[in-house]
């Protein structure tokens, strides 16, 4: 294995492996899995990048710290050159962290200054400029991601963000004094940036072209973070040192009966969900409230999905910020999260086990909570969906294909486009 991922949550994981796999600049990708957790075997041979899920965008920073390195160290024992820590294109992260804590344990590990922090993902409309994130023509505070039920993000200045989670100075790259001069000129600024025990260096990307500059410029640097954009430039490094020839996808199409659930609270799922419902295909909207007095189970959940098979049935539990503040204020958010994750979860290994074989789940965290359910560990990368959502299948067990959907991504047909892409009906 010669490129070793570490993603934050189960969503980023297939988006920076899709972008792996796929490659850029005119080259091929790489022979990429998708692993979910640490594994506990060797990788499989024929890997070329590995990407470990792991749910630790939430969780305590200490922790997410431990799951990393213990992901990191699983990687470096496979053979991998080069790491990457991917979190969210939108920095999901709080004051205390996790972001700078987990990027700073393991630029330590390696002994590693001038680390490239790169959110952006112009394709989905992420860029940074002047250290600030945008997404669309909207700074990151006015998104819609300030109301994130989890992660509220309310500064567009990730520099000053980030600054808040490290112990060392963070640095800044800037589009038009660094990086429109090419790879050599960035390669330049990290190392001074180095020089200054800078460890993390937020870098300006505004074009696919500007992410190409930023592979060109860490060919051998050992880590670099940021969004699944940060990969772009990644494998063509590895072909043109003769190490890699770039391969082709294991992803393998199921037919047969189909699901999906969305547990995401962004804008763009909620489009989705109201566009899969206007072309007549049967939703149902899960009430928290129910939920969290026992009202509404499992059973519930999995009897709808079976009696509208065929038809692309969806449950969801988004709702707008206000509804969602509002029934955080009553349960507590800790306590609902818990208890839909554990619904959904419930609900997605007993759609399986009943004969469901084409699954689609929207959201980071519901994603996490039901891969783990399933007991998959390891997911082959297929074609692209839409930007940032590939085409997943499991390599072992009962055929199943799936996608799973980061909240903010997709097109506003892309359960539909998903479903089509895995499989088809039987």
């Amino acid at each position: 294995m010669l490129l070793g991922v570490i993603a934050d949550d189960y969503t980023g994981a297939s988006d920076i492996a899709n972008t792996i796999a796929k490659g850029g600049g005119g080259a091929s990708g790489l022979a990429t899995i998708q692993f979910l957790g640490v594994p506990t075997k060797p990788a499989p041979a024929g890997c070329e990048a590995g990407v470990v899920s792991l749910k630790s965008r939430s969780v305590p920073a200490a922790d997410a710290v431990a799951q990393s390195l213990a992901a990191f160290a699983w990687l470096k024992a496979q053979g991998c050159t080069q790491f990457v820590f991917k979190y969210c294109s939108t920095f999901d992260s709080t004051h205390e962290g996790n972001i700078g804590p987990v990027a700073e344990a393991l630029a330590d590990a390696l002994g590693a200054k001038g680390v490239v922090a790169c959110p952006a993902f112009p394709g989905a409309g992420r860029t940074v400029y002047q250290g600030h994130l945008f997404v669309g023509d909207r700074p990151l505070n006015e998104s819609g991601l300030e109301n994130h039920p989890l992660n509220p993000m309310t500064d567009a200045d990730i520099r000053r963000w980030l600054a808040l989670q490290t112990r060392t100075p963070v640095g800044l790259a800037r589009w038009n004094t660094t990086v429109a001069k090419g790879g050599a000129a960035l390669k330049t600024a990290l190392a001074e940036a180095a020089a200054r025990g800078e460890t993390l260096v937020i870098v300006d990307a505004i074009s696919d072209e500007d992410l190409l500059t930023i592979g060109d410029a860490v060919a051998d640097a050992p880590l670099l973070t940021g969004g699944s954009g940060i990969a772009l430039g990644l494998p063509r490094n590895f072909i043109r040192k003769g190490l890699a020839k770039g391969a082709s996808s294991s992803f393998t199409r199921v037919d047969g009966p189909e699901a999906i659930i969305a547990g995401s609270c962004s804008r763009a799922t909620l489009g989705q969900v109201a566009f899969h419902q206007k072309r007549g295909h049967p939703v149902l909207n899960i009430d928290v409230a129910s939920v969290m007095d026992g009202k509404t189970t499992m059973a519930d959940l999995v009897g709808f999905l079976v009696r509208n098979a065929g038809r692309a049935p969806l449950v969801y539990s988004s709702a707008p910020p206000d509804q969602v503040s509002a029934i955080q204020a009553r349960y507590g958010r800790s306590a609902i999260a818990y208890k839909l994750d554990s619904l959904f979860a419930a609900t997605a290994k007993a759609a399986v086990e009943g004969g469901i074989k084409r699954l689609v789940v929207a959201g980071g965290e519901t994603s996490g909570a039901v891969v783990s359910a399933l007991g998959l560990d390891a997911l082959a990368i297929g074609p692209e969906i839409d930007p940032g959502l590939p085409a997943l299948s499991a390599t072992v067990g009962p055929p199943l294909a799936l996608a799973l959907k980061s909240g903010n991504f997709g097109a506003e047909n892309v359960f539909e486009k998903a479903l089509d892409m895995l499989g088809r009906p039987e």
